[in-house]
Order: C-alpha cells, then structure tokens, then sequence
C-alpha cells in the first residue's frame, strides 16, 4: 500500500494505492457523502478486490478543507460535477504514472459518488471498463446515464426502500449493459452481518468479468 498525492486542478487529493502482484485493472473508489478513503466499507471491499488481483485506489474526493466546510453545510457531496471532475483527474493521474498507466479502470462508486462515477464514465469513457454502485445515487448523475458505455452494476439493500426505487428509475433511462442487484435484508450501509461480504463479491465478479483482474502471461 503507497500513499500518494493527486493533483486535482488546485486541489491536491490524498489518496492509498494498492497493487498486487499481478494486477491487470485497478479499481478507483468513489465515495459518498461525509466519507474518506478511510471508511472502512470501502476499505473493507478493496481488500476483497485486492485478493481477487485487482488493485485499488482509494482517494479523498475533497480535500480537508473543503470537507471541514462540508460538514457544516452538506453541500458538496450533492455537487455531483465536481465529484465527478476529480474522479476524472484521479483516472488521468493514474494512466500517468508508471505502475498503473497499463492497468484497466473500473469505478467503485458509494451514495454520491455512485453517481460521479457515473458521470465521469461519461467524461473518459475510453479509459472506464466497468461501474459498481453500492448504495448509490444514480439518479443524481441526470442527463449522463443515457449516455454510460460501461457496464454498470448498481447494487442496493433490500430494507433500503426509496433508494431502490431512485436506481430502478436511473436504470431504466440508462442504455449500457446494466444489472441492478438488491441484497435482502441490508440496509443503506450494508452493516448486516453478511451483506458487505456479498456487496465485495459481487463487485469483484462484476469487474473480473468486464475489465479482468490478473495479467494474462
């Protein structure tokens, strides 16, 4: 695991990559409202995608001062276009450096960052393989779903009702290869015993399907 430094415009956004031996795609983690590259949600479905052979990076979306006037006001984890600008500078960065330039990209998305990631999907879309939303906001990424070429897998709790009703709706306008997963039982952060492990599951096969994990020697 590196810790690294991206620049983002005038934002420099903190981020952890992790490679493992091997590695042939690399996840980006988009995470939602009031969350970091320390949730350990996420932490917890990178180490699954990280033992299937895919690397990850986890980065912050804002940076601390930005999160700091977040807290208070809320509001820039709905600004779903700056979300997304920094998803697409975190890609670029990452078809930059050496190790991870070769890599296949896929996007991870939370809450609102569901929805960034679908809107920068639509920005690179030569650089995104695939989209995983885990309690996602698709509906916030508007006028973009028609136009998302990844396939995308939009994954929702069971016991998280007016969310599944947003992505049946996003998923409806979207016209990719789309598949919407619900989990019975799980609630919005999928703190049920059980319900993370089948969200890193189904993302892993998700994105070992779409964009591979492991070099092909």
């Amino acid at each position: 695991m590196s810790e690294v430094e991206i620049r983002a415009g005038r934002a420099v956004l903190s981020g952890s990559l992790n490679i493992p031996e091997d590695a042939g795609a690399l996840a980006l983690f988009a995470h939602g409202s009031g969350s970091s590259r320390h949730s350990p949600r996420n932490q917890f479905v990178a180490r699954t995608l990280n033992e299937a052979g895919l690397a990850t990076l986890l980065f912050d979306l804002l940076t601390q001062e930005e999160e700091a006037i977040d807290i208070q006001t809320r509001e820039l984890r709905f600004n779903i276009d700056l979300l997304a600008e920094r998803l697409v500078y975190a890609t670029k960065w990452a078809k930059q450096q050496e190790e991870t330039r070769d890599l296949r990209i896929g996007y991870f998305g939370s809450s609102t960052g569901g929805a960034a990631a679908l809107v920068a999907a639509v920005d690179v879309p030569q650089d995104v393989g695939a989209v995983v939303s885990r309690g996602g906001r698709p509906d916030l990424a508007g006028e973009a779903l028609p136009k998302v070429q990844a396939p995308t897998l939009l994954i929702v709790g069971g016991n998280d009702g007016i969310v599944i009703e947003l992505n049946e709706q996003a998923r409806d306008r979207m016209r990719c290869d789309v598949k919407l997963e619900i989990i019975p039982g799980a609630t919005h952060l999928f703190e049920e015993p059980g319900t993370l492990e089948k969200v890193a599951q189904l993302a892993s096969d998700w994105f070992a399907k779409h964009i591979g994990s492991a070099v092909s020697h």
